[in-house]
């Protein structure tokens, strides 16, 4: 199938459903995690997975690049890393006495930056302009990035040694944060059969293509999304800026991603218009990473993920024919 031919709920499920089961060939008991990853890639987002080493953070990151058989690079996020090193530099040509561009790690489908944070403020802020205008500008010069873009970055909690925690500037750009966590004893007993013999990630062949992503995209954009169910979402929104046990709320921007995030997922499940549900379902993984909780909160042992399961259980859904 072309990219062309996604053009209703129905081709769009198919393709989502193709491109999941091929990349949990390689990621045993993850399904929901491997979902929302690709809900991300298809809502025009960036992905950010924060676990402890060892749990399939990159294995995920290039599982979906293969599957669907786009360009993809590997940033190994260290102290030393330069910004340049991700963006790209003008380098002197002496045969044609003038600059020329060498692109940088970044321009490709889908980049991933393994242990973001472990490299300097300065480096991770590279990726700024990179992420939200999907272009980068070197010595006044911008060059475009290609369709789809896509960055996955995989960190380590910021509690272990060598690690530089994220501005919220950045973390804002990334539309959701995932924990992929340990396997259950079933699933990891199913790693040992596949991956103790042989290479999963290398049998993996693509099952989709960047055309295809593309028109996967173009239909989530069209994905109607009520005006009641708009205003549902800055309700959400909102109600982290006013809650007590919150120092600093959701951004605009929040709002945004989760708007573009329900799209994606409605299209998913098969349709072509969103529900309430679709937008509580990822209200956490959207959410969580953008909100500060409070001193007193924190003193008190509660999570922005506490918070904002209590948030969408307490701010009124649209009624259906509302909705």
């Amino acid at each position: 199938m072309t990219g062309a031919e996604t053009h209703d709920a129905g081709e769009f499920q198919k393709s989502f459903e193709r491109v999941a089961s091929n990349v949990e060939r390689t990621i045993q008991g993850k399904s929901e995690a491997v979902r929302l990853a690709l809900v991300a890639l298809v809502g025009e987002g960036h992905l950010l997975l924060e676990d402890v080493p060892g749990v399939g953070k990159t294995m995920l990151a290039k599982s979906i690049a293969k599957s669907i058989s786009c360009t993809w690079r590997r940033i190994q996020f260290t102290p030393d890393l330069l910004p340049t090193d991700i963006t790209g530099v003008n380098i002197w040509d002496a045969t044609t006495e003038g600059f020329e561009f060498k692109p940088g790690a970044v321009f490709a489908n889908i980049c991933l930056g393994d242990e973001i944070n472990r490299a300097s403020p300065k480096t991770q802020s590279a990726l700024l302009e990179c992420m939200e205008e999907r272009q980068v500008t070197v010595d006044i010069t911008t060059h475009k990035l290609s369709e789809p873009f896509m960055v996955i970055a995989t960190q380590n909690p910021i509690e272990h040694e060598g690690t530089y925690p994220l501005p919220e500037s950045q973390l804002d750009r990334f539309m959701m944060r995932l924990s992929i966590g340990y396997p259950g004893r079933d699933a990891e007993l199913e790693m040992l059969e596949r991956h103790g013999s042989h290479a999963p990630l290398e049998e993996l062949s693509a099952v989709a293509d960047a055309d295809e992503v593309v028109a996967m995209i173009a239909f989530a954009r069209r994905t109607h999304v009520a005006a009641s169910l708009k205003r549902y979402i800055v309700d959400l929104t909102e109600a982290t800026r006013d809650h007590p046990d919150v120092y600093l709320g959701a951004s605009p921007r929040a709002s945004l991603y989760l708007l573009k995030a329900a799209r994606a997922l409605a299209g998913s499940r098969g349709r072509d218009y969103v529900t309430p549900d679709d937008i509580k379902d990822l209200a956490v993984p959207v959410l969580a990473h953008r909100i500060l909780l409070s001193p007193e909160a924190q003193m008190r042992g509660s999570s922005a993920e506490d918070v904002l399961e209590a948030l969408v259980g307490r701010v009124p859904i649209p009624a259906r024919q509302q909705a």
